[in-house]
């Protein structure tokens, strides 16, 4: 029994000191992760800053305190603020900063998520309250750089840089709401109004810059097509006036080449009063050398007998049908 009871106090002792050794090492060495810092500190007082990995400590001297080094939010709570204007609005805003330098975060201030989120809810108030409603509105970009600007230089004792200030929302009173909706409507009416005039406008003017291209361009076919008509008239007048000269210069060339004698002459004249006389017109004019012929009358009987004139008349009259048999066209194919 004794035996027994000793093994099972030597087996306790042995448990006993694992457990005291284990309680050792966890004071000794410590894992410090990649987005944290470790601050250790000696009898109360800072040694130095732990990097990510594995730290050794002196056990019982020496502990170890974390600090997450990553970017972390801060949501401020809706704050009832008054503008310049005297309209009380609604504003609430996150802030986004990053701790760095663990030591101050840890020395310089006690809360910083609390001290942080007081600060940003009193400038947040100076802010605004200096702005109209208006303004607050529409300058949410120059609210948030001033904001950040105020809070970082405010944080940087603390070991904290303020990366980012948003604005989620800033809501007027209800009544305000309604009359900037009717405010905003009247303008989309106007804006309506205006862009419907302007296509009316931009169409009217369309169809009359159309309608005057139109007729420039009637007008100016009309033109060309009169040009090209007056030219065919012109060409189709030069050859009929060509046509008539090359006749009357090969009427006056035969005569020529035939050299007629005064027998023929007054042959051709007697021909030309047998023609006045066949006509419908009731009065003949008789030339004055009238008298000149009745004298030649009696003389031509003889002149008729005379071979050579006989010949030259008979000439004459197959000159005459040939002028007068018409040309045959050729037949059309």
């Amino acid at each position: 029994m004794l035996q027994e009871g000793g093994g099972i106090g030597t087996i306790l002792v042995a448990g006993i000191f694992l457990l005291v050794l284990l309680m050792i090492a966890g004071k000794i060495v410590r894992i410090i992760s990649p987005y944290e810092r470790g601050v250790v500190e000696r009898l109360g007082q800072f040694q130095r800053i732990a990097e990510p990995g594995m730290t050794i400590l002196l056990p019982f001297i020496e502990s170890l305190r974390k600090v997450d080094m990553r970017e972390v939010v801060i949501d401020v709570d809706p704050q009832e603020v008054i503008t310049r204007d005297n309209v009380g609005v609604t504003v609430d805003a996150v802030i986004y900063y990053l701790v760095m330098d663990p030591k101050r975060v840890l020395y310089n201030i006690a809360n910083f998520r609390e001290a942080a989120t007081k600060l940003a809810q009193t400038n947040l108030r100076d802010v605004v309250g200096g702005l109209t409603l208006d303004e607050t509105l529409t300058s949410r970009e120059m609210i948030n750089a001033k904001l950040r600007e105020i809070l970082d230089q405010a944080t940087d004792a603390w070991g904290v840089r303020v990366g980012r200030v948003e604005l989620k929302r800033i809501d007027p009173p209800r009544d305000i709401n309604e009359a900037m909706s009717r405010q905003m409507k009247a303008e989309r009416d106007r804006r309506a109004v205006i862009l419907e005039a302007q296509g009316q406008r931009d169409a009217a003017v369309n169809i009359a810059e159309g309608e005057k291209k139109a007729r420039i361009l009637k007008a100016q076919g009309e033109a060309q097509a009169t040009v090209t008509v007056a030219e065919a008239t012109r060409k189709q007048e030069i050859l009929i006036a060509e046509g008539k000269a090359k006749a009357i210069e090969n009427i006056f060339s035969s005569i020529h080449t035939g050299k007629p004698d005064s027998e023929l002459l007054t042959y051709q004249y007697l021909q030309a009063l047998e023609k006045m006389a066949d006509g419908q017109a009731t009065k003949i004019v008789v030339p004055y050398e009238v008298g000149t012929l009745m004298g030649l009358a009696s003389s031509l009987g003889e002149v008729l007998k005379s071979p050579s004139t006989s010949a030259k008349i008979e000439a004459t009259k197959k000159s005459e049908a040939a002028r007068k048999i018409p040309t045959q066209k050729k037949p059309e194919k």
